[in-house]
């Protein structure tokens, strides 16, 4: 049942993030500032100073040093935040790998942004890309109300799977927009999230001397390290994320799915696929596209990790799948080539749009698929 408690807040997406990590109570936090992010760290250190987070809140040199810190506390038994975008990732790419096949439960908010040359601070999703095959679980939300929610699950999913989890937000598209947030109440969170157990497995004990990571007598014992933690767990991470958003659901009337959204698909010729927050102006130019009688519907992902292939499989079903790309690669984008790897009878046009910040609205979704639809677009298409 819906807490009758909750109330609404004006927040931003980086503030959302920080009261989420503030319920979840963590033990560790490690923070180093980069834009445009900066402001989630600097409220839990707000949290932190005022005395109404009881964390250690470790100020590092480096994003680096912050990845490596959340890493060892996590494998001690802590549940452990921090928070990063564009080259700050890349300056923890390392320590991202150890985390992930360690099986370090950490949970980081990556406020999305471009990387440079040439120098710019707006939205882009390679950074957050450069995780996928690393073996973090990575979420991106739509709005501020979903990355509050998606903060809290990530730490019952990352805990749940024994997996690091990332969770996206548009950098100033959702970072620095205020919208109305639920705030789900202490309570609720103590019942969906209740503290790390003490003897969580894999953990640094005193007096229990273990090693991690060590030089492997046998190399086969390193691949199998690799495939079990990259393929086996993420597969079992699949359950693990449905089942904690239909609980989280239950608790406070929020679900989102699970791995994926289907907005408007049932009746559907064509369908659509993208992440992030232009989801929503993507919803509004499929409600425009089905006025003008076309026949289209959405899928919205949720989690690219684990990539979500039973429910992409399901776009065959359509005459045309086109899926839009905030990020760029030599053969399209990121999303746009696993979803057409997965698909043998649909149509697949990739559009890349939106790099560098680049505006993209309802009407350039509505005209992309116009086009697509129309067969002026195929293949892959960068609208730039």
């Amino acid at each position: 049942m819906k807490a009758l408690t909750a109330q609404k807040t004006a927040l931003t997406g980086n503030y959302a993030v920080a009261y989420a990590v503030k319920a979840a109570k963590p033990h560790v936090i490690a923070a180093y500032p980069i834009t445009p992010q900066t402001s989630i760290v600097e409220k839990l250190s707000e949290f932190v100073e005022k005395g109404e987070l009881s964390a250690r809140f470790v100020n590092v040199e480096s994003e680096f040093a912050a990845m490596s810190v959340v890493y060892g506390a996590a494998m001690a038994g802590a549940r452990a935040f921090t928070a990063t975008s564009s080259h700050g990732l890349l300056y923890m790419y390392e320590a991202t790998w150890w985390a992930a096949l360690s099986r370090a439960p950490v949970v980081m908010a990556v406020v999305t942004r471009t990387i440079g040359p040439p120098w710019n601070i707006h939205v882009e999703h390679n950074d957050i890309l450069t995780l996928r095959d690393s073996g973090w679980i990575i979420g991106m939300a739509e709005t501020v109300q979903e990355v509050f929610d998606m903060t809290l699950q990530a730490f019952r999913i990352a805990e749940a799977a024994l997996l690091p989890t990332a969770i996206g937000l548009d950098g100033f598209i959702l970072s620095h927009s205020t919208e109305p947030v639920e705030v789900t109440p202490q309570d609720i969170v103590d019942k969906f999230l209740p503290p790390r157990r003490p003897d969580a497995p894999i953990t640094l004990r005193p007096g229990e001397p273990v090693i991690f990571g060590n030089l492997p007598s046998d190399n086969r014992i390193h691949a199998r390290h690799k495939v079990a933690t990259v393929y086996e767990a993420q597969n079992q991470a699949k359950d693990i994320i449905k089942k904690t958003d239909e609980e989280y659901g239950k608790l406070t009337g929020r679900s989102y799915g699970g791995l994926v959204e289907w907005y408007k698909t049932g009746d559907a010729k064509y369908a659509a696929v993208c992440m992030g927050a232009w989801c929503s102006d993507a919803k509004a130019a499929v409600d425009a596209l089905r006025r003008r009688g076309i026949p289209i519907g959405l899928m919205r992902v949720r989690f690219l990790r684990p990539f979500p292939s039973e429910e992409v499989a399901k776009l065959d079903q359509y005459e045309k799948v086109i899926v839009f790309d905030r990020d760029i690669t030599p053969l399209g984008g990121v999303l746009g080539v696993e979803v057409r790897a997965h698909l043998t009878r649909a149509e697949v046009v990739n559009i890349v749009a939106g790099i560098a910040g680049v505006d993209f609205d309802a009407q350039g979704f509505l005209d992309a698929v116009q086009k697509a639809v129309e067969g002026q677009y195929r293949g892959v298409e960068f609208v730039i």
